[in-house]
């Protein structure tokens, strides 16, 4: 949902073929996926005490330190790190990893893409670990006014012309009354989500079962894509958007307006020497899909009257508010599903067998127990469900980068040094690398399907994939995800649909410029 941070890092290149070891857990029997190893330290091995100390802070006693890098000679340092994130060995992560073993400091400066000539300014002061980085949660010390696509934003032409909420800071006039429409959004719709959710998720697996008969396996990613539109459609609007004009074109349309939007930020696998001058150094012309978007927002106009008129009793235009309504929707909620729901697919499906034996004997009794029906307090028996989908979110979330403007002269804390940081400076913060921070979490590269079971419940202030700590609750006076909660439960949602009806299933995973590319090749039903 709405949001200051980026809802797409799938759509940077990851490598999805790395090797991956299983062990087993003792404690649960179930299989533990491990990352491979980088030719880099873990961010475990670095220290703060091979740093340089000036003084020390006698309330933390962490010694201050100046902030670590540079930034370069301007224009040639932005384009030289901007080749060496998109297409260096590594990738991304290894672009962050090498500068924390290199300044021994999970807190540095850097410069961040897109860079010439589209950034005017790529210079940010990098933040890390789990420490540091809810800094960028804070809104009495960061502003994040046109701010979620980091040191560019997108032309207002992609949006009608408006700011949209996601590029409003909580101080603006207008994020009160936008934000409100979206929690009026959400509670207007919570009724229809479970019995949508569910005719909805049934029509697709019945899709992938038939398209696994005929084929021998079953893409999800398309399939998936259809279903999340067609889904949020029934819950918002009440209209299956398949039988109107815009018929199954929708998540095409969304999918060519978000490249547009996010161009500069995007790795499509296309060689270096198209997507520079294609992406990363030039803007997308809005007026090519123009008339793309006018389809997705003829539709909003034309199936959303109770969001408009509550909107307009709160002073908020037709026009803005249905731009709000398609931005929502289709950036932040229909985004977020199309990288989450295949990654949770990927990491279960990863696990094996003693982890779905599992997952389906506790759904199924917590659904028995219900009277045969998934209600919220049947889910709330889950432990063990929940537990995966926050791990889902922490080990590979579905937003990835943060921004924020130092506001006045800040004290920022890593977990092992002080740092200053003035006034005006862009604080940027990579979250995978604060969420598998080793000093917060145990075997951080792993996923621990149970790890937020029971006293691990404790750890859920540092999975902050919303914008915030998932412990927390969006308001209109800060930027966590409006939708934070409808996320959760809708991921919740499709966990317990996939083993209400299957007792396992097999997966391959394959790279791919827009996230985890799954494949079904076996779905075997639950033994009645």
């Amino acid at each position: 949902m709405a949001t200051s941070s980026i809802p797409f890092p799938s759509f940077h290149h990851r490598n999805l073929d790395t090797p991956i070891t299983f062990r087993h857990r003792r404690t649960t029997g179930v299989h533990l996926i491990k990352a491979s190893k980088d030719s880099i330290p873990p961010l475990s091995a670095i220290s703060a005490d091979t740093a340089t100390t000036t003084t020390s802070s006698t309330a933390t006693n962490l010694p201050l330190r100046p902030i670590p890098g540079s930034y370069g000679i301007p224009f040639y340092q932005p384009l030289k790190d901007r080749f060496e994130y998109f297409y260096g060995p590594g990738g991304r992560d290894e672009y962050f990893k090498s500068r924390v073993h290199k300044f021994q400091s999970t807190v540095f400066r850097a410069n961040m893409p897109p860079g010439p000539f589209i950034s005017n300014n790529p210079n940010v002061v990098v933040l890390l670990d789990a420490k540091s980085f809810p800094t960028l949660f804070d809104v009495s010390k960061v502003e994040k006014k046109d701010l979620f696509t980091g040191t560019y934003m997108p032309s207002t032409e992609l949006t009608g012309g408006h700011r949209v909420l996601s590029y409003l800071d909580p101080s603006e006039p207008k994020h009160g009354p936008l934000k409100n429409m979206v929690f009026f959004m959400l509670k207007s719709s919570i009724r229809r989500v479970l019995p949508e959710f569910e005719t909805t998720y049934n029509e697709l697996f019945d899709g992938l079962e038939s398209e696994l008969a005929q084929k021998g396996k079953a893409l999800f990613n398309d399939a998936g894509e259809q279903a999340a539109f067609r889904f949020l459609g029934r819950a918002y609007l009440e209209t299956n958007p398949e039988e109107t004009k815009i018929g199954k074109d929708g998540p095409k349309l969304i999918s060519t307006w978000v490249l547009f939007n996010l161009g500069p930020l995007l790795r499509l696998g296309l060689p270096w020497f198209v997507e520079e001058p294609l992406l990363h150094t030039f803007r997308l012309p809005p007026a090519l899909i123009k008339k793309n978007y006018n389809k997705l927002y003829e539709f909003f106009e034309s199936f959303s009257s109770p969001i408009i008129e509550h909107a307009e009793s709160l002073g908020i235009s037709k026009e803005e508010a249905v731009h709000n309504i398609l931005f929502t929707i289709c950036f932040n909620t229909f985004g977020g599903i199309k990288i989450l729901f295949p990654n949770t697919l990927k990491w279960i499906g990863r696990a094996g067998t003693n982890l779905h034996t599992q997952l389906a004997a506790e759904i199924r009794g917590a659904i028995k127990n219900h009277g045969g029906k998934v209600t919220m307090a049947a889910m709330e028996q889950m432990p063990l469900m929940k537990s995966v989908v926050y791990e889902s979110l922490r080990i590979e979330p579905p937003v990835a980068l943060q921004y924020g403007k130092a506001k006045r002269d800040l004290t920022i804390e890593s977990h092992d040094a002080i740092f200053k940081v003035k006034e005006g400076e862009m604080l940027f913060g990579y979250q995978p690398f604060a969420t598998k921070d080793p000093k917060v979490f145990d075997r951080p590269e792993e996923f621990v399907p149970d790890r937020f079971v029971g006293a691990g419940e404790e750890l859920l202030k540092y999975v902050t994939w919303s914008n915030g700590p998932e412990t927390e609750g969006p308001t209109v006076g800060n930027k966590q995800c409006a939708g934070k909660d409808f996320v959760v439960l809708i991921t919740r949602l499709f966990v317990v649909e996939l083993f209400r009806r299957y007792d396992s299933f097999d997966i391959e995973v394959a790279a791919s410029p827009l996230g985890a590319k799954v494949t079904l090749t076996s779905l075997k039903r639950a033994r009645v």
